[in-house]
C-alpha cells in the first residue's frame, strides 16, 4: 500500500510558484514522487498559546485515531476469515479507495465546520472516534463469543476418534439400551490392530457377549468398534483393553443430550450468519468514518504546525519566549506528516 507525505512549505510570491518549484525538484528531474495538491481550508487560527497546546493534543489524537482505524481494518479481515483477500475492497473512504480519497481530499464542511475553533473540531473528532472504538469493542466481544462457542462445538465433532464427539457417528441401533445387566462400550482401535482386536476382545474380560463387536466408523488412523458385555465386567474390560492399546471411550448414548448439542450448533451457526452481514456493514461504514477523521486530523496538524512554524521563525529573530528557548533550537520553514496506508498486519 502507498505511503504519503503531507508537506506544507511557505509560499514564494504565490503558492503556485512553490508548487512548481517542488514539482521541478521531485518529479521532473529525478522522479522521486508523484505529487498532488492537498486542499486545507482557512481555519480559525487562535492565539499562539492555544496553538502550542493544541499541537501536543493533536499528536496524541493522531496516534489514537490511527490505532482505531487499524483495529477496525484488522477486525474486518478477522471477520471475513477465508475471504480476507477481499478486505481491501471493503476498506473504502466515502465510497472510494484510500489513495483516491487522499489525493482528492476535500475538507468535510458538514462534519467539521470551519467556523468552529480548531480545539472544537479536534474535540468533535475525538468524541466521534472514541464512540467508534467503544462500539467496536462491544460488537467484537459479542461476535467473538458467538464464534468461539461455535468453534468449540465444531472442534468436538472433528479430529481424532480418541477425542472427538461421537454423537454424530453412532445411532440408537448400535447400543443395548435400558438393560439392567448388559451395556455397550465404544472402543477406538488402531487400524494396524484390527486383527488383534477381533482375536482378543471376547477374552479381555469375562462375560463379554460373543460376536457382539461391530465396526461403526473409521478415520485415517483408527476405527470405532462397539462391544457388548455385562456391566459387572466393565472395569476389568477397560483395564485389559488399555494393556492391549485399545482405548475405551467414555460415552453414554443419550438422545436428549445429543439432540440438544445439535440444536445448539445449528442455533450458533444461524446466529453467526445473521450477525455477519450487519457486522461487516458496520465495519465498512465506521472504517470510512474513522479513516476520514484521521485524514482530517492530519490536515489539522499540518495547518497548526505551519502557523506555528511561521510564527516561531518570525519571533525567533526578534525575541525569545521564556521556557521555549527559541534561540537555542533549530527550526525549518516547512512541515510534513506521513500517512502510512498499510493498515493490516498481513499482506493480501
Amino acid at each position: 500500500m502507498t505511503e504519503f507525505w503531507l508537506i506544507s512549505a511557505p509560499g514564494d510570491k504565490t503558492c503556485q510558484q512553490t508548487w512548481d518549484k517542488m514539482m521541478a525538484a521531485t518529479t521532473r528531474t529525478n522522479n522521486l514522487s508523484t505529487n498532488h495538491k492537498f486542499n486545507i481550508p482557512d481555519l480559525k487560527v487562535g492565539t499562539l498559546d492555544v496553538l502550542v497546546g493544541l499541537s501536543d493534543e493533536l499528536a496524541k489524537l493522531d496516534s489514537f485515531v490511527e490505532g482505531v482505524v487499524k483495529k477496525v481494518a484488522q477486525y474486518m479481515a478477522d471477520v471475513l476469515e477465508d475471504s480476507r483477500d477481499k478486505v481491501q475492497e471493503n476498506l473504502l473512504a466515502n465510497g472510494v479507495d484510500l489513495v483516491t480519497y487522499i489525493t482528492r481530499f476535500q475538507w468535510d464542511m458538514a462534519k467539521y465546520p470551519i467556523k468552529q475553533s480548531l480545539k472544537n473540531i479536534s474535540e468533535i473528532i475525538s468524541k466521534q472516534v472514541t464512540q467508534i472504538d467503544n462500539d467496536l469493542k462491544t460488537r467484537a466481544s459479542a461476535y467473538n463469543n458467538l464464534k468461539g462457542n461455535l468453534q468449540n462445538l465444531e472442534r468436538k465433532n472433528a479430529g481424532s476418534l480418541l477425542t472427538r464427539s461421537l454423537a454424530d457417528i453412532v445411532k440408537k441401533d448400535d447400543f443395548v439400551l435400558d438393560s439392567e445387566y448388559l451395556i455397550t462400550l465404544l472402543v477406538v482401535v488402531p487400524k494396524t490392530g484390527y486383527s488383534d482386536w477381533q482375536k482378543a476382545y471376547e477374552t479381555l474380560a469375562e462375560m463379554v457377549v460373543p460376536r457382539s463387536s461391530h465396526l461403526l466408523f473409521e478415520d485415517s488412523d483408527s476405527g470405532l468398534f462397539s462391544v457388548t458385555l455385562f456391566r459387572k465386567a466393565i472395569d476389568d474390560f477397560k483395564h485389559k483393553a488399555r494393556e492391549n492399546k485399545f482405548t475405551v471411550r467414555d460415552f453414554q448414548y443419550n438422545e436428549e443430550e445429543m439432540k440438544a448439542d445439535k440444536e445448539e450448533m445449528t442455533r450458533l451457526s444461524t446466529d453467526k450468519k445473521k450477525q455477519f452481514g450487519p457486522l461487516v456493514r458496520w465495519l465498512k461504514v465506521n472504517f470510512s468514518e474513522a479513516f476520514i477523521a484521521w485524514i482530517h486530523i492530519k490536515a489539522l496538524r499540518v495547518f497548526v504546525e505551519s502557523v506555528l512554524s511561521l510564527n516561531i521563525l518570525s519571533l525567533k529573530s526578534a525575541m525569545d519566549i521564556p521556557g521555549l528557548n527559541l534561540s537555542q533550537q533549530e527550526y525549518y520553514p516547512y512541515v510534513y506528516y506521513k500517512i502510512d496506508c498499510n493498515l493490516l498486519d498481513f499482506k493480501v
